[in-house]
């Protein structure tokens, strides 16, 4: 990840193991924060329409779960406990990125230019020299760097991976692609992962590449904000197209109105309680709290739960495309998923 020793006031440090932890739990909810937002754009497509698109925002949401676990096992790694099913973990969108310099919302809204706009905010890649920082980083790259030095700096005097290492999550429990699993034991591996996360997320070396084929020995991919800016410029990239000079490749097409029209950032609250339109929104939001729970079962020292929540998964899909078929108002919104918490009783 880092090209030099890292430009960062020493105020400004991660300087205790304890401190560490708390920002590896901050990087779970900062990765999870965006999957929602992802997820509302994605099943907002109407089956069929927008395959390229649909394709392009499923892979990306698919490696925000990968970086969720690869922060878990870092935390788990230096002997923290991830939590991810009480209700401070969950945003209220719209919402600012954990810790981030709060310099723009994310919200739960349908596949738009506008929303992939936004996409392209949370993935920007850092700036060359821009410093680490731990608590108002404008680019998710920075926030990790900080975690990198605190990770070096903590582990010379003394070893911080003392975490049990059956918590890991492996690949012999991971269900996805793009990427893959990486059990964290040593400093290596912890900065292997990280630079995972931010590889994937704005690109490697200052290319457009997201280094996995460099890993895993995976096809060449480019990274998330490159593959939002083909959607947003209706244009692929070919390989020897460069960061500043966009995408040069065969059109893309973007059916921008084939799409649900969602309200934006929906609530329970919005209904009347025990209306049809609540219930369902309660529903989808206890499945989604009970894919949260197996996640966090995961996370802690039951790595094979994180298989059986594929079904789960599923179900959040097919009752947020239900909700999105409801219409709420005359101008022809339509209802949606909320992504709230729910107590496990009602």
């Amino acid at each position: 990840m880092s090209e030099g020793p890292p430009n960062i006031p020493e105020a400004a440090r991660i300087k205790t193991v304890a401190s560490l932890k708390r920002h590896l739990q901050t990087a779970i909810e900062l990765e999870h924060s965006t999957i929602p937002p992802y997820l509302c754009a994605l099943y907002s497509i109407k089956d069929g329409d927008n395959l390229p698109s649909s394709q392009i925002v499923r892979s990306v949401a698919v490696e925000e779960m990968l970086h969720m676990i690869l922060a878990a096992n870092v935390l788990n790694a230096i002997g923290g406990e991830p939590s991810i099913n009480h209700p401070r973990f969950i945003p209220e969108y719209p919402t600012y990125l954990p810790h981030s310099d709060r310099s723009f919302k994310v919200g739960l809204e349908k596949f738009s230019k506008a929303t992939v706009n936004t996409f392209l905010k949370i993935e920007m890649p850092a700036e060359p020299k821009s410093p680490p920082e731990p608590n108002r980083y404008h680019t998710i790259g920075q926030f990790y760097e900080a975690i990198e030095d605190a990770l070096k700096r903590l582990s010379r005097d003394k070893d911080i991976f003392t975490g049990e290492r059956d918590r890991q999550i492996t690949p012999e429990s991971y269900y996805g692609g793009g990427g893959g699993v990486l059990a964290v034991h040593d400093l290596d591996s912890a900065l292997q992962a990280l630079g995972e996360i931010v590889g994937q997320g704005e690109g490697v070396s200052r290319t457009i590449f997201d280094g996995d084929h460099r890993i895993f020995g995976e096809k060449v991919e480019y990274a998330h904000y490159f593959r939002y800016n083909e959607i947003h410029e209706g244009r692929y990239y070919t390989k020897r197209d460069t960061p500043k000079g966009g995408p040069t490749g065969k059109p893309l097409p973007v059916a921008w109105d084939n799409v649900y029209n969602m309200r934006p950032n929906p609530k329970m609250k919005d209904y009347p309680r025990g209306s049809e339109r609540w219930e369902k929104s309660y529903e989808f939001n206890r499945t989604y709290m009970a894919l949260l729970n197996d996640l966090h079962r995961a996370f802690n020292g039951q790595p094979k739960r994180l298989l059986t929540s594929v079904v789960t998964m599923y179900e959040v899909k097919y009752q947020a495309v239900e909700l999105m078929r409801i219409p709420v108002n005359e101008e022809g919104m339509t209802a949606g998923p909320s992504f709230e918490y729910v107590p496990p009783d009602r």
